[in-house]
């Protein structure tokens, strides 16, 4: 059985979200959703604007169907990966640089594969915060 894992806070939940745990699914037969924790968001970002807790926004993802498992994180990197059992780490078309590059070396280095998935055109939580007036 081949697991597939993403990161993200999914606070905000959009058919984007749903789209790319679609997308996650046509790699594997298992799929891993890691949410990053509010309270570690509000550490660094003290003016966030949260609109689920960390247990509500687990609570959401588990009732997913596409999802298999959620796991909750602090920050993208390679601690996070060493404590997931997967097979295939999927990044969005925009995950470069900086941490996603640490994580694809360790997936590489590690027998992990690495898959690029495409964003929804047209929707983002940024830009539905921002018309909510929460940004």
């Amino acid at each position: 059985m081949k697991k597939i894992l993403t990161f993200g806070v999914y606070d905000y939940f959009h058919i984007g979200h749903l789209r790319l745990f679609m997308q996650c699914r046509q790699y594997a037969d298992y799929l891993i959703v890691a949410v990053q924790d509010g309270d570690y968001i509000l550490k660094f970002k003290p003016d966030a604007h949260i609109l689920y807790s960390t247990e509500e926004r687990v609570e959401i993802l588990r009732a997913l169907r596409p999802v298999d498992e959620v796991v909750v994180y602090q920050t993208v990197g390679v601690e996070a990966l060493e404590k997931i059992d997967f097979d295939i780490l999927a990044l969005g078309e925009d995950h470069r640089g900086g941490r996603f590059d640490e994580c694809v070396k360790w997936c590489e280095e590690h027998g992990k594969s690495v898959v690029r998935l495409k964003r929804t055109p047209n929707i983002c939580s940024s830009d539905l915060k921002k018309e909510l007036g929460r940004s």
